[in-house]
């Protein structure tokens, strides 16, 4: 007995709903709930996924970036551990970033403000530096920035108390323009 073609069509249509309802059926039991969606297990972190590879080694730390809890609005910040400067505006951002060398008495860590300047001097250590910017002393040694007049940063003799962070000259100006009397400098270890 020969079927009919319209037999066949009803017997395949049947055969193809009964598969997709099946694979819909293994989709649907092996995807995540929407509480599972919402909420990673505990020690474990969502994938990431990345519509682009990264390019190139993982970014370095912004120089710029002001060190945290060191205080707000206009300020100086020296960071003892960086052997750095941050010259901060009013509104938190650093205008202006560059390493120093740092003295053999350092200030412990703390708020300060620019007590004096002195536009040329004689340093603690003989060398003529200018644009100095004092802002504590211990133990009796003024501690400010300056920079040399000859544009040396010299480590300075260990065995000799010295309170001049030294920078290059052009930082030299900055401070100077930037640190009036009464400026908040804040010290971070």
């Amino acid at each position: 007995m020969a079927r009919s073609s319209s037999g066949i069509v009803a017997g395949l249509t049947a055969a193809a709903v009964a598969a997709v309802a099946f694979l819909a059926y293994q989709a649907s039991a092996s995807a995540p709930s929407p509480e599972q969606l919402a909420e990673p297990r505990a020690g474990k972190a969502p994938a990431a996924h990345a519509s682009h590879p990264p390019k190139g080694p993982a970014k370095q730390k912004d120089a710029l970036a002001v060190p945290a809890r060191s205080g707000t609005g206009t300020r100086v910040v020296y960071s003892l551990a960086e052997r750095r400067v941050w010259l901060v505006d009013g509104k938190g951002r650093a205008t202006r970033t560059f390493q120093v060398a740092p003295s053999t008495v350092s200030p412990p860590p703390g708020t300060y403000a620019v007590s004096s300047r002195s536009g040329s001097i004689t340093g603690s250590d003989g060398v003529q530096v200018e644009h100095v910017v004092r802002f504590t002393s211990v133990e009796g040694v003024s501690i400010g920035f300056s920079a040399a007049v000859d544009g040396s940063m010299p480590s300075p003799d260990p065995k000799s108390k010295t309170g001049g962070v030294r920078m290059p000259r052009a930082d030299g100006d900055a401070m100077w323009s930037f640190a009036t009397v009464g400026v908040k400098v804040v010290v971070v270890p």
